[in-house]
Order: C-alpha cells, then sequence, then structure tokens
C-alpha cells in the first residue's frame, strides 16, 4: 500500500527532537471513528479506523510526529443513536469493520464480499443527504454487507473440498467465540429477544417479563431463567453464531490496527466511556440501583446540567459482602477493563466523577432537567431532607460538609480522611490497579475532568499523581487562577486547545474577530510567548493583526506549557471549522463530521494561509518563549524548524 504524505520524510524526526527539547512526552491526536477518511469507493459513507484511507491519515500522523491516537468509545450504535458514548460496553460497532478488505480472496478473510456487491452499496450512498440519512444508509449497507459475508463463510466452511485459508478462518473464529463467549452470548440474545419483540435496540416494552430480566432473575427464577437462556441459544443458533461472526471481524481488523500503530510507534488510547447503552442495561440491570440515574450538575460547561439516564452501580455490589473480594460490580469493572486493556496501550477515563463521586436524580421523573438539578453526589449526602435514600451510601458525615455551597460545588466536602479517601477510590483503583497489571503508564491513563473536580476526585486523581485535562480556548481571562490557562497548568495534566465536545479553533477565530475579541487573546498569548518586555507590544499587535498566526499562538501556548502531554483534536489540526459534536444538544449533526477523501490537498491549501496547524512554526514559537537562554541553546533547531514551517507552508516536499 502507498502511504502518501504531505510531509517531508524528516519530518518525524524534527519533531521528536523539538518535543523533546520542550519536555513533551505525549502529543496524541484526537479522533473518533466516523471521522476517519476513506478512499473512493472503499466504504458506505462513514469512516472506520480500519480502512485503507485511515491508515493513509495514520501515516500523515505518524509523519507529523505523534506518539499515539486517542479514539473514541467503539462500542455498538444503535441505528437511531450515533453517539459513541451509548455504545455497547464488550461488543464493538460492526459499522467500523472496512469492507474492501473482505473482497480480497488473498487477505486475512478470503473473498466474503463480493467486489460488485460493495460497489453496487457505495453507488447507494445518498451523498447530498444530511446527516440522519446518511447515518441510516450506512447501517442498512453495512447490514447488508455482512449478511453476504456471513453466508458466504457459512458456505465455504460446509465444503468438503475448504481450502486452507477457510479452514485458518474457521479455527480463529472458533477460538474467538471460545475466549470471548461471555459476552457474546448475552449480548446476542438482546438481538434475538429484540427481533422477537419487534423492538430493536429497546427492551423496555418487554422488561417486566423473564426476558427482560434473563440475567438479573427475581427469587425463584433462576431456574427458569437459565432454561430460558439454553432454550434460546438452541433455538436462535445461528443468529447467536452470525453475532458473534460480526465481531471476529471487527475484533480482528481492530487487532491488525494496532499491530500497524505499534510498529509505526504510535499509542491507541481507548475511551472507558461512563455510561451503558440499552444492550448493556439488560444485560446487567442488576448490578444498577433502582432508584437513581447518573446525570452532570450544572456546571461552567453546562450550566443547566445534563440528565444522561445512564444507570448507576449499585454500591452494595462493589465488594463481596463479606469483604473476602470483589462482588458483582468489581467483578464486572475487572472484565471490561482486562478486554479492554488488551485491545488499547492507555485508556482515557470518561468523565472519572462516575467513578468516585457521581452525580445521581431521581429515576423516573417527569421533568429529567428538573430532577438533575437538584440531585446529590451518591457518596457525599449524609443528610440531605430531599434525598433521605442517600443517607446509607454517604462516606462522609455532616460536619465534613460546607453548606455555605451548592452541593454541587467542588468545594461541598471541605476534607477527607486517608480511608475514606480510600473508599470514594473503590472503582477508580481498580482501573489504575489493573492498567499497572497490563504495563501501562501511569501517564497512559487520562482523566477527562475539565472544569468540575470535586475535593473527592481531587485526593482520589493526586494519589496517582493523575491529571486533569485543560482546555486552553475556555480560558478566562480576566481571572488569572482559571482552571483552563496554561500557565495553570501542571506537569501531569493533558492540555489541549479543544476537544470532541468544543467548536474548532478555526470558528472561534472567527467568532473572536466578529466580537472584536482577537487583541484580548493576542495580549495573553504575547504575555505567554514573547518573554522579553521590549516587543511584546509589537508582537500582540501582529498577532491581533494575522487571525492565522494567533491560531499557531494558541497551539505555540500548549508547548510552551508546564505539560508534559499535549493532545489535539483533528478538526483543530487540520483547519476545520466545523464542530463535531455540540454537548446536550439533540442535533442530527453531531457525532457526523469526517475528514475528506481529498483531506490532504484541503489541508495544503489551509496551510499556505495560516488556516491550519503548522507543527513546525508552532514548536520553534513554543522554544522560543523560553527567553534568551532558549533560544541560543536551541538555535540550530530552531533554524531547521523555522525552514520546516515554510516548505510545509508552500507545499515543497
Amino acid at each position: 500500500m502507498e502511504l502518501l504524505s504531505p510531509l517531508p520524510d524528516s519530518h518525524r524526526s524534527l519533531v521528536t527532537e523539538a518535543l523533546e527539547a520542550l519536555g513533551v512526552t505525549r502529543w496524541v491526536l484526537s479522533i473518533h471513528d466516523p471521522s476517519f477518511p476513506g478512499l473512493p469507493g472503499e466504504d458506505l459513507g462513514r469512516g472506520s479506523p480500519y480502512s485503507e484511507g485511515a491508515a493513509r491519515f495514520l501515516a500523515f500522523a505518524r509523519d507529523l510526529g505523534f506518539t499515539g491516537i486517542q479514539l473514541g468509545p467503539q462500542g455498538q450504535t444503535t441505528a437511531y443513536n450515533p453517539s459513541p458514548y451509548d455504545g455497547t460496553l464488550f461488543s464493538r460497532n460492526t459499522l467500523n469493520v472496512a469492507l474492501a478488505p473482505l473482497t480480497d480472496p488473498h487477505g486475512p478473510w478470503g473473498a466474503l464480499l463480493s467486489p460488485d456487491t460493495l460497489a453496487r452499496l457505495v453507488s447507494e450512498v445518498p451523498e447530498a443527504a444530511g446527516p440522519e440519512a446518511r447515518y441510516a444508509s450506512a447501517c442498512r449497507g453495512q447490514a447488508r454487507a455482512l449478511q453476504e459475508a456471513w453466508d458466504t463463510f457459512r458456505r465455504e466452511r460446509d465444503r468438503v473440498d475448504a481450502p486452507a485459508s477457510i479452514l485458518a478462518l474457521i479455527r480463529r473464529f472458533a477460538d474467538f467465540r471460545l475466549e470471548h463467549r461471555e459476552w457474546l452470548e448475552r449480548d446476542a440474545l438482546f438481538d434475538v429477544l429484540a427481533a422477537r419483540y419487534h423492538t430493536p435496540d429497546d427492551w423496555r416494552g418487554w422488561a417486566d417479563s423473564l426476558d427482560g430480566r434473563l440475567f438479573a432473575p427475581r427469587a425463584g427464577e433462576v431456574m427458569q431463567a437459565e432454561a430460558r437462556i439454553r432454550e434460546l441459544l438452541t433455538a436462535e443458533a445461528d443468529a447467536v453464531e452470525q453475532y458473534a461472526f460480526r465481531q471476529f471481524l471487527v475484533h480482528e481488523q481492530h487487532g491488525l490496527l494496532r499491530e500497524l500503530a505499534g510498529a509505526w510507534g504510535l499509542k491507541l488510547y481507548g475511551d472507558l466511556q461512563i455510561g451503558f447503552s440499552p444492550r448493556d442495561t439488560w444485560a446487567r440491570q442488576g448490578l444498577f440501583l433502582g432508584a437513581y440515574l447518573m446525570g452532570a450538575p450544572p456546571s461552567r460547561t453546562n450550566p443547566e446540567g445534563q440528565p444522561w439516564n445512564y444507570p448507576v452501580l449499585d454500591p452494595e455490589q462493589y465488594v463481596a459482602p463479606d469483604g473476602s473480594g470483589p462482588g458483582p460490580v468489581l467483578s464486572y469493572l475487572d472484565a471490561r477493563l482486562g478486554k479492554m486493556l488488551s485491545e488499547y496501550d492507555g485508556l482515557r477515563i470518561d468523565h472519572p466523577h462516575g467513578l468516585v463521586c457521581p452525580w445521581v436524580y431521581r429515576a423516573g421523573s417527569a421533568d429529567p432537567l428538573r430532577a438533575v438539578q437538584g440531585g446529590a453526589r451518591l457518596f457525599s449526602s449524609p443528610d440531605l431532607p430531599d434525598h433521605p435514600a442517600l443517607a446509607r451510601y454517604s462516606i462522609v458525615a455532616p460536619e465534613q460538609l460546607d453548606r455555605s455551597l451548592p452541593r454541587y460545588a467542588d468545594g461541598w466536602v471541605k476534607g477527607l480522611t486517608e480511608e475514606q479517601v480510600g473508599r470514594y477510590a473503590l472503582l477508580f483503583d481498580s482501573v489504575v490497579r489493573t492498567a499497572r497489571e497490563h504495563g501501562r503508564a501511569r501517564e497512559d491513563v487520562l482523566c477527562e475532568v475539565l472544569s468540575t473536580l470535586p475535593y473527592e476526585l481531587s485526593r482520589v486523581m493526586a494519589r496517582d499523581g493523575l491529571g486533569r485535562f485543560r482546555v486552553t480556548q475556555k480560558a478566562d481571562l480576566n481571572n488569572p487562577a482559571d482552571v483552563y490557562r496554561s500557565e495553570n497548568v501542571a506537569p501531569e495534566d493533558w492540555v489541549m486547545v479543544g476537544n470532541h465536545d468544543t467548536k474548532s479553533l478555526w470558528r472561534l477565530i472567527s467568532e473572536w474577530q466578529w466580537r472584536h475579541a482577537l487583541r484580548a487573546q493576542a495580549d495573553y498569548l504575547a504575555e505567554r510567548l514573547y518573554p522579553e518586555a521590549e516587543g511584546r507590544e509589537d508582537f500582540a499587535r501582529r498577532l491581533a493583526r494575522d487571525p492565522g498566526l494567533l491560531a499557531q499562538a494558541k497551539f505555540a501556548d500548549l508547548f510552551a506549557s508546564r505539560a508534559r502531554s499535549v493532545m489535539v483534536f483533528f478538526a483543530d489540526l487540520l483547519g476545520m471549522p466545523d464542530t463535531y459534536n455540540a454537548p446536550g444538544s439533540v442535533d442530527a449533526r453531531n457525532w457526523s463530521l469526517r475528514i475528506p477523501t481529498d483531506w490532504a490537498e484541503h489541508y495544503q491549501q489551509r496551510l499556505r494561509v495560516g488556516a491550519a496547524l503548522n507543527l513546525p512554526q508552532v514548536l520553534a514559537m513554543a522554544l522560543r518563549a523560553g527567553g534568551a537562554e532558549a533560544r541560543a541553546r536551541h538555535a540550530e533547531l530552531l533554524t531547521r524548524l523555522d525552514e520546516a514551517a515554510v516548505r510545509l507552508r508552500s507545499g515543497v516536499r
């Protein structure tokens, strides 16, 4: 495969040298599965990290000096909800199966899919339709393609003279089913029952039946449930096996991606989402509290709060009743973590508050938003009159609360003993411990803490030396103590301009221009990047006059901070002005932004006008922020970076 890159061959070593000079050990690109580019005729209108188009983009990331790729959650999404944070926890998303490799008779899976079928499905992609229609079309087309792949496999394996390639495929598939039997059968039975009840991806209509609680039967129903499971596995053996085969394909393709990334020196980071899909809620409903749900309290990020409707793990099932070992909750978490850490080199913990001090609200409310605004922290509510049921779970005593603050405030809990911190940390410690057991470095566990860092969570994270996320586009320039200002970044933090839930920097630059706010940004960045007073005002004026230069300075501010870990979202890297997800909104455009097929050409065009990340220019600016001594020490490196920045803008390799 010819991997094209708009970057010179020496670029990676130059970037690596500059990162080392800046003390940056992790330079990570964040991108979710649907956003990967494809090649013409390769897919059905939705990206996949396992396609050839994705491989070419990852080669570009390698050449740009990235050390890792942060993926989003990769679980199976439903036909009506493309959010990866509502996907499954064990099953992978079969929309990610790259179809072109399935047409190759010499590939790992043989010719399971006809090239004519792929061409026909590609021709049916509604290019001019909106994101909702395109997603629905991708779901339908992928299902048809995978059905043909299954039919071909089943036909070929039944041949008396089955070729050696099919025999090898049969053996690998059998090994996969044996290794993952527990979750494969549970997840497959959900599809079986949803089809029988004519409620795809939803189980609420049959929740009160035995089928609705097969894996959490009531007292006296255990034997019936076990018999029903055996009956369904026998009667629906073909459907269960077909489900496993689709999972087998996507798991094998992920394994190949990990091998490729490893060979290129790129770590793959998974996303440990805090929520549960409908499938996982059904399969593991016995682990949850019945009366409460998890959401996000009012905060700077979301002033109204968000009723996520996620189930809450039952604290009384964390450990065994006699305290002798893990209970059902920790056993589930250990299984999930073991699988993830066998598939990724590191983990992003989505909303770690949910593991340590979840914000909960009453289930069944007619007004979920009002309910979440009046919620409370599960382990920090010893005597709330509106939530008396939470007192049994409280780790703190009433006198440990600061009642002058809202109960969602970071300082609501004002002090903890080490023993109490350990109790808050029970689930979080399981994540960190399992990561270490799998040989992962401390820095490869990322904590997605944004504007809200409750005292309880801060104490837990501090035990392991873990930092938070600093999203500099949100910095309050009028508050020197603001958590998002780069001068407040700690070495253990992860710093970024934006993420998948923020506006693109390039959109913000336009808004700052319209609001006449560029000068305030320029003054702040000049203070950060131009250490000498003489000349700083001229530098600030240049930034204010040149939005493209100001954008590069915004990136340079990341590398000039004390953080050892820097992350960039793909839209910020490539100069794309669109938003990937607007949190708290119901919008078909969410989760649909994709890198175009001709992304390299677009990137080069934007570089010429300063409208995309020019990494050599940014790194040079960050190095010069160290002052005269740093400029002298790195003079030769700065010269090479300056030359590389010019070449990059001009398109000369």
